[in-house]
């Protein structure tokens, strides 16, 4: 499985490549930001941001993107460009017909740490840790970007097979129900109300 991990941001969007499996050592294939000017005007740092990922798109054909669920902060303007990051990368992925999946900040703390509540200090000397780098990627928004790949590798197992536990109990539950397509409904017990009856020969 590989996946790109995207940190949506305007100034800073970190991405990181990260391949295998869950429960087996996991390989960084590349790791960087794409980066846009506080000076230019929102539009253009939002195509910068496209071209950004879908460059890397094109370079590492991922099978999988997984993008920071944008949850709320103090700081309004901050969440905005966060969002609107978010946005361009959902889009990118859903254009090639990529699947993308959303992770909470401490989904992805608590996957790598162990820890729904850890710094980013204490992600990013895991994340070089699980993948064997040298030292932790800087800024700390390329290494937020592997923990979001790292933390999807590892999910997506259990939440391919709660899906289809979901999707197989739909599935049984539509064709138990009565009168549902292709499903007889109930027999008419005789003599009940809305049914016939013959009495001597004749209908009552």
């Amino acid at each position: 499985m590989r996946v790109l991990g995207i940190d949506p941001g305007l100034t800073r969007c970190g991405v990181g490549v990260v391949e295998g499996v869950a429960g087996r050592p996991l390989t960084m294939i590349r790791v960087g930001v794409v980066r846009t000017s506080s000076d230019a005007e929102l539009g253009d740092r939002l195509v910068a941001v496209e071209r950004g990922i879908e460059q890397w798109l094109d370079e590492h054909s991922p099978g999988y993107v997984a993008v920071e669920r944008v949850f709320a902060q103090h700081n309004v303007r901050t969440v905005m460009g966060t969002a609107q990051a978010s946005a361009v990368a959902m889009l990118c992925a859903a254009r090639r017909g990529i699947p993308v999946a959303l992770h909470t900040p401490s989904e992805v703390k608590a996957a790598v740490t162990g820890s729904g509540r850890a710094d980013k200090a204490q992600v990013g000397a895991m994340v070089t840790r699980l993948l064997r780098l040298d030292a932790p990627p800087k800024p700390a928004d390329a290494a937020d970007a592997l923990a979001l790949a790292i933390c999807h590798i590892w999910r997506a197992p259990a939440q391919n097979r709660l899906q289809q536990a979901v999707a197989a109990h739909r599935t049984s539950g539509a064709s138990r129900t009565p009168g549902a397509a292709g499903t007889p409904g109930p027999s008419r017990t005789p003599g009940a109300p809305g049914t016939s009856r013959t009495l001597k020969g004749r209908t009552a």
